[in-house]
């Protein structure tokens, strides 16, 4: 009998080949979706949770309140960490994590290792990154220990073994003995890193009394909390902490921070802080976009079955007539229905194993390097897979095998109301999805042209960025540099746009004439910055080699700056007095705002001094025509003038445009699985539609006789699907307005929702309905009536 069922099952799939192949395509295509998308979800909620202790670990993290405002650092003071201990019990361990450039040297070999970091020495003990070489507990103890991942030691060492090796770090030189080897940090990190170098090397060779420094911000902090501890108890103790160690200062100084812990599980996600690189809003997302591409997929499934469900009428008959019983018509149907879905299944695992590098690239990342390196999410699918293939049966199982054999055989069968309602509403359940991700997608790429579109405040064409890292011969290179005929100008600073900057304690006089203390952004600049990168001036004088107190007591403020101290206007706040960092002096000059933080930011309070030792990027303007050999020029001149360092530069508009990625693969991994959904959309109606046409095949033969037009019968098949599609249009537009408005509100300057996006959105469903009926419609207007007619 099980044989027998099996025959019939495929007898009808290749009977019927284009609605089959439909189904399971369209499944198979929405399965697959929603696996890749379920991929990403789960790594994105991954990060960091493959810590043993990771339920024990928080990162630090600081409010500081001034007179001005409240400011976020990453993390707390660089005392806090060693201080933690004397105080509080409930801490076990704490490593603090400086991510940094560094310049490691072997013989010829020499890289700048953008991937650094200095740590405690209980690093390993908090963090599970296995060390393959060395004593994790002892590794990062003694000043200038190095730990290198895999790679690393493979770069510099080749088969030889690291262990007890000496490397050569920064620019001075210095020895350092490589006392262990990682595994490679897995992608799911925020603290992935290439090299390990011992915090004590700072705190004993490069900043003596760093661990005793209340007021200077810096680092990330993270600690491990003994079994049992409670978190938020710990947290009301800190107060205390800080008024113990630092009151007297943070009073006198008038600035006080708030100490907060984050569960390391939430720092990526769900942290308010700039490190945290991920968005939880994109998440939910795309977890809503796979349950649609799902449900999608489900409904064509379901509605296709149901729709040929008539066509099996007398078959049911004569097998009832035959002695076959209700419940063996319904597990047949049941059965044949979930071998489709079980079909569609496995042609799933095999696409996705296509897709998965593919997709991968598309994220950006790598979510996965197998699909049954997810067995759960695999398991899970074959689950869906058969409540899929289940719930399509149901209807021909339960409905087709009630019927009186004698009203079927005679031909008194027909689907009714009922069935004809469900079709309707799934589609118009389909639609709607699919309208609302035109929506989406439409919005997602207007923001994202609107950023670009923007006026920045400042130029970044045709400069490029070169890494000298504070070299004592910065101002030799500059000026060899300046002398390339290619080479229009040139200026020497701390910071770029887009690339990070000082946050320093400063008082500056505000409109009041009071000294107002703030904790203000600090860019390092020199003469030539303001006019190279082409910042307007709103009142007074950028610096000037004419003004030697330039060099040491003058200071720039930006508009947002000098709103901030309660000035009415720019030219106010020029000839006020300022304190900063050990130099004091008057304001020479206003600049206009200008972005130099991603436009999902607020343009902050900024700052700008000199400050020769500070300078560790020179920017080079250069003439667009012949960029390459400019770039060979300047080269040549490096590794002359610094030989030990590696040559490295960036191109200003590139470099700027990165804090767009993420946003940029959101866009187009949105964009493919919109168009995914509405592809799956698209199979569905032109089942239906073709199904729908030959239903009425004599239907539409006896209109041709009677004189109707090949557009009157393309209008009489079309218009029905067509007023299904633009309810779905009136129920997806407010629906994709609130979702996506909610998502717009993550950027600080964005576009704004027109009417103009829901009016294309609209027009595109129709367009892409009507295309896709009308191909069935033509077919079936332009055949031969007589043949029609004939048709029994």
């Amino acid at each position: 009998m099980l044989k027998n069922y099996f025959k019939i099952a495929f007898r009808n799939l290749w009977r019927h080949r284009v609605f089959s192949f439909i189904n399971i395509m369209g499944l198979t295509v929405g399965m697959t979706a929603c696996l890749l998308i379920f991929l990403y979800v789960r790594f994105e909620l991954s990060y960091d949770n493959f810590h043993p202790k990771a339920d024990r670990i928080y990162r630090m993290v600081t409010d500081l309140k001034t007179p001005s405002e409240t400011v976020h650092p990453s993390g707390p003071a660089w005392a806090v960490g060693p201080h933690l201990q004397f105080d509080l019990p409930e801490v076990e361990a704490f490593t603090r994590v400086n991510f940094d450039n560094l310049l490691i040297r072997k013989g010829e070999i020499k890289f700048n290792e953008s991937n650094s970091i200095w740590a405690d020495s209980a690093f390993f003990n908090i963090f599970n990154f296995p060390l393959l070489k060395g004593d994790a507990r002892t590794a990062l103890i003694e000043p200038f220990s190095l730990v290198l991942s895999e790679s690393a030691a493979k770069k510099y060492f080749g088969k030889q073994d690291p262990l007890g090796q000496t490397l050569l770090v920064n620019a001075e030189g210095k020895p350092a003995i490589v006392t262990g080897i990682m595994k490679d940090m897995p992608e799911n990190t925020l603290i992935k890193c290439d090299v390990i170098l011992s915090m004590s090397t700072i705190s004993q060779y490069y900043w003596k009394g760093i661990n005793d420094q209340w007021g200077s911000y810096g680092g990330l902090t993270y600690v491990l909390l003994k079994p049992g501890s409670n978190a938020q108890v710990l947290q009301k103790k800190f107060p205390a902490f800080l008024d113990k160690w630092n009151g007297t200062e943070m009073r006198k100084i008038q600035m006080f921070p708030t100490l907060l812990l984050e569960p390391l599980k939430d720092v990526y996600l769900r942290s308010t802080r700039d490190e945290s690189k991920g968005n939880l809003k994109n998440v939910y997302i795309f977890s809503i976009i796979a349950l649609f591409i799902l449900a999608i997929a489900c409904i064509n499934f379901i509605n296709l079955t149901t729709a040929r469900a008539s066509e099996r009428a007398k078959e049911v008959g004569i097998r009832k007539v035959a002695g076959a019983v209700r419940t063996q018509l319904a597990r047949q149907f049941i059965g044949e229905s979930m071998v489709i879905s079980m079909i569609a299944f496995l042609l799933t695992l095999g696409l996705s194993c296509l897709l998965l590098s593919s997709f991968n690239q598309l994220a950006g990342k790598t979510i996965s390097t197998g699909i049954f390196t997810n067995i759960w999410l695999v398991v899970l699918l074959l689950g869906i897979a058969l409540i899929i293939g289940m719930l399509a049966g149901i209807y021909p199982a339960f409905v087709l095998s009630s019927f009186k054999p004698i009203m079927v055989l005679k031909g008194r069968f027909a689907t009714g109301a009922k069935g004809s309602f469900l079709r309707k509403s799934l589609v118009i359940t389909q639609f709607a999805i699919s309208t609302a991700l035109i929506i989406g997608t439409i919005i997602v790429y207007s923001q994202m042209q609107y950023m670009r579109s923007q006026d920045l405040g400042f130029r970044k064409d045709q400069v490029l960025v070169i890494d000298i890292n504070e070299s004592d011969k910065r101002e030799t290179f500059q000026q060899l540099v300046a002398h390339i005929p290619t080479v229009k100008a040139t200026t020497l600073s701390g910071s770029v746009p887009g690339g990070g900057h000082q946050g320093a304690y400063s008082e500056v006089e505000n409109g009041k004439g009071d000294m107002q203390i703030a904790n203000l952004d600090l860019y390092f600049v020199d003469f030539d910055y303001i006019s190279l990168y082409d910042i307007k001036m709103a009142a007074g004088r950028p610096f000037d080699r004419a003004y030697k107190t330039d060099s040491n007591n003058a200071m720039i403020l930006n508009e947002a700056a000098v709103k901030m101290l309660g000035y009415s206007s720019p030219e106010q706040a020029i000839g006020k007095r300022f304190k900063q960092w050990q130099h004091e002096g008057q304001i020479i000059g206003v600049i206009k705002d200008f972005h130099y933080h991603s436009l999902q930011s607020p343009i902050a309070p900024l700052t700008m001094r000199m400050q020769w030792d500070r300078f560790g990027l020179l920017s080079v303007k250069v003439n667009p025509s012949n960029v390459q050999s400019t770039i060979t020029a300047i080269e040549k001149q490096f590794r002359t003038v610094i030989p030990n360092r590696p040559f490295s530069y960036y191109f200003m508009d590139e470099f700027f445009d990165r804090q767009y990625r993420s946003e940029e693969r959101f866009g187009r991994l949105f964009l493919n699985f919109a168009a995914l959904a509405i592809f799956i959309s698209c199979l569905g109606l032109l089942g239906l539609a073709s199904y729908s046409t030959m239903q009425r095949t004599r239907e539409i033969g006896i209109r041709k006789v009677m004189g109707a037009s090949v557009s009157n019968i393309i209008n009489l098949l079309s218009k029905e699907f067509l007023k299904l599609v633009i309810i779905s249009f009136f129920i997806a537009a407010p629906v994709a307005w609130y979702f996506m408005h909610q998502w717009l509100l993550d950027f600080a300057y964005r576009t704004n929702i027109s009417w103009l996006v829901f009016a294309a959105a609209g027009t595109l469903a129709v367009l892409i309905a009507l295309l896709t009926i009308s191909l069935q419609a033509f077919k079936a207007a332009v055949a031969n009536p007589v043949k029609a007619l004939r048709t029994e």
